[in-house]
């Protein structure tokens, strides 16, 4: 079963959003909050693997919540919850350690599809998302030249795994594309993150963006 937990000061979007999940067989919605402090404890006291966190609450907000969990043992993927994709919180809640965001408007059965992603240990953030994110920065030269700083330190085997993730790609998929194992991508990922200083695929993949390594 995968464990979630949804988070919103608005009741009735956490009940829309339970009945959704509720839905499927295999999600089990263990807690709601409807502020960042609740969702703290939610989460040490549930240990879900999913947290839907809305990012404009009163009191602490989604983006303080998102930087203490990220920084829990075991933490769990949190997808930041926004009314509309040009949100310039969201861009801020991936560098938090956010694993990517969903618009309160995804249809059902996108929602209930892109939370068992993100329970996989994948990207919840399609490469058009990012681009138009990393292109709405008011700080996009500035993180531009150091992104690149940070990718002239990768192996060009790196750069081409970092470049697969910025496109969303799984473990799978950059094996199947590079003609590798895909224990060999999960070993150049995970030593990629603590090579650019990412929590998570995530942050690596916007970094990808931000480095221009996508779409060039």
């Amino acid at each position: 079963m995968v464990r979630v937990i949804v988070v919103d000061d608005e009741p009735m979007v956490c009940a829309h959003l339970r009945t959704i999940l509720g839905s499927a067989e295999d999600i089990d919605v263990v807690a709601q909050a409807q502020d960042g402090a609740e969702a703290v404890e939610a989460v040490v006291r549930h240990r879900p693997h999913v947290v839907l966190m809305d990012l404009r609450m009163p009191g602490v907000d989604g983006l303080t919540a998102i930087e203490r969990i990220a920084e829990l043992p075991d933490a769990p993927a949190v997808v930041a919850l926004t009314t509309f994709d040009a949100d310039t919180y969201v861009l801020r809640a991936l560098r938090a350690g956010a694993a990517g965001f969903l618009v309160k408007s995804t249809p059902p059965e996108d929602l209930i599809g892109l939370v068992r992603v993100a329970a996989d240990g994948h990207t919840v953030l399609s490469p058009e998302a990012a681009r138009r994110l990393v292109a709405a920065s008011a700080d996009g030269q500035q993180r531009s030249e150091q992104a690149r700083r940070l990718v002239g330190g990768l192996t060009e085997r790196e750069v081409e795994v970092l470049t697969c993730l910025g496109e969303g790609l799984s473990n799978a998929d950059i094996a199947r594309r590079l003609h590798l194992s895909e224990a060999t991508v999960k070993s150049y990922v995970s030593r990629m993150l603590v090579k650019l200083d990412c929590t998570n695929r995530t942050q690596a993949g916007l970094l990808a963006h931000e480095a221009r390594l996508v779409g060039r």
